[in-house]
């Protein structure tokens, strides 16, 4: 798009379906670096990424030519493909239906780039369903309960 310019930094998070731990430490880097692949082939860009064994944060760089649910449902569809594909659990894996987007300006970039990247840390003292419902709230989104991911509270480990 000629003479288009924009700014527009979004956090997405969604979830494994059944908000199992499924997503395993030791093909978490593989399937980050296979998320940012997946972003960056939409010429997109990717800022931070952590994917906790139930949920996914990345915050993006993106682009007025790309609708976020479009690039979040290749995210999830090929991620999800790539997981099967290897084999790297017993069981098909999927990710839940939905996501949530949050948007920053580029004064807090720093701050949610700390945030992501030091997931491990907050949910030893948050759950993900507390940290979510903390989202809808500070961002004023409104929701209805019923259409929010399923939530099993279990301590990650």
């Amino acid at each position: 798009m000629a003479n288009t310019y924009s700014q527009i930094y979004i956090q997405i998070v969604f979830a494994v379906k059944g908000r199992e731990n499924l997503v395993k430490e030791i093909f978490r880097d593989e399937l980050e670096k296979y998320i940012c692949g997946i972003v960056n082939g939409k010429s997109q860009k990717v800022l931070a990424i952590y994917c906790m064994p139930d949920h996914t944060h990345l915050l993006v760089s993106i682009k007025p030519n790309i609708a976020i649910s479009d690039l979040v449902r290749d995210i999830k569809a090929n991620s999800s493909g790539l997981i099967n594909d290897r084999k790297f659990l017993i069981n098909k894996f999927h990710w839940q239906e939905g996501f949530g987007a949050f948007s920053y300006s580029k004064s807090h970039l720093d701050n949610v780039i700390k945030y992501i990247l030091s997931q491990p840390e907050h949910h030893q003292k948050k759950s993900f369903k507390e940290e979510y419902l903390e989202f809808l709230r500070k961002f004023e989104v409104d929701y209805d309960e019923q259409y929010l991911f399923e939530w099993i509270d279990l301590k990650i480990v």
